[in-house]
């Protein structure tokens, strides 16, 4: 069994670009037969980017780890601490990595770091379309509550469930 560790990224201005651009890359190699032409780099620059991601850790109370899988920078995650929750924003891989079970080895350190910041409950938003990522969320034991259509600027939504886990 390999060893999953979560490491926290370096939130200085360096490291926040080497975050972006690893995001980058995960999202362009994901998202491309998902979404639609255009949608993945509009997306990136607006959730993803240097800009975002600094904006998030300073006003969003999100926190960013790399997914390290023996070692090796596998994927990444970024929550959010809520009101009354954890928000699981973003839990990626890349795509050498996918299918060997490193986001499931990577979720029982989601819910410490949930326990931790004192959060029972995960939440997350997960595209409609993308059954893989909602398969396995069913896996991890979320439910789906409810359903959300998001304007995103430019033409964009995104059409996501929105589902929650209950951690014991």
């Amino acid at each position: 069994m390999s060893e999953i560790k979560l490491v926290p990224a370096v939130i200085d201005e360096a490291g926040i670009d080497e975050l972006a651009d690893f995001a980058g890359a995960i999202w362009r190699e994901y998202w491309t037969d998902i979404l639609k032409p255009g949608q993945t780099e509009y997306m990136i620059e607006k959730f993803q980017s240097s800009k975002a991601i600094k904006n998030q850790i300073e006003n969003e109370r999100y926190s960013y780890f790399y997914i390290m899988c023996d070692g090796v920078r596998a994927g990444y995650t970024g929550m959010s601490v809520k009101q009354d929750y954890l928000f699981l924003s973003k839990l990626y891989i890349l795509k050498n990595f996918r299918h060997k079970g490193i986001a499931s080895g990577a979720f029982p350190l989601i819910t410490d770091f949930a326990v931790a910041n004192r959060r029972s409950r995960i939440i997350l938003t997960v595209n409609k379309y993308n059954s893989h990522a909602i398969s396995s969320y069913k896996k991890f034991g979320f439910k789906e509550i409810d359903a959300v259509v998001t304007d995103i600027g430019s033409g964009y939504v995104m059409d996501d469930y929105i589902m929650e886990y209950t951690v014991e």
